[in-house]
């Protein structure tokens, strides 16, 4: 496709997503209490995805993932929670 068939096809959905991005920031903002992990590891993430020039998503998806080769001997919870709380890397 065409850089104009991309936008064409996909620049609302993108928009969409990033003023959910932004509503949902807008939310936490207000919220008290204090953020964690995931929170941070999503700040990251969008601070750095201007300096990504080549395989965004999956450096995105890097950004939540856990680094460590070593499986963890039981899961904290009942299921997943999008990033990692490890150290950043």
């Amino acid at each position: 496709m065409t850089r104009q068939q991309v936008l064409d096809l996909y620049f609302l959905d993108a928009r969409h997503k990033l003023i959910e991005i932004a509503a949902f920031l807008d939310r936490v903002d207000r919220a008290e209490g204090e953020a964690d992990f995931r929170l941070a590891a999503l700040q990251r993430a969008l601070q750095a995805l201007p300096a990504w020039k080549e395989q965004r998503a999956a450096q995105t998806l890097l950004a939540f993932s856990d680094p460590t080769a070593d499986p963890i001997p039981r899961a904290p919870g009942k299921g997943a929670v999008g990033a990692w709380p490890g150290a950043a890397s």
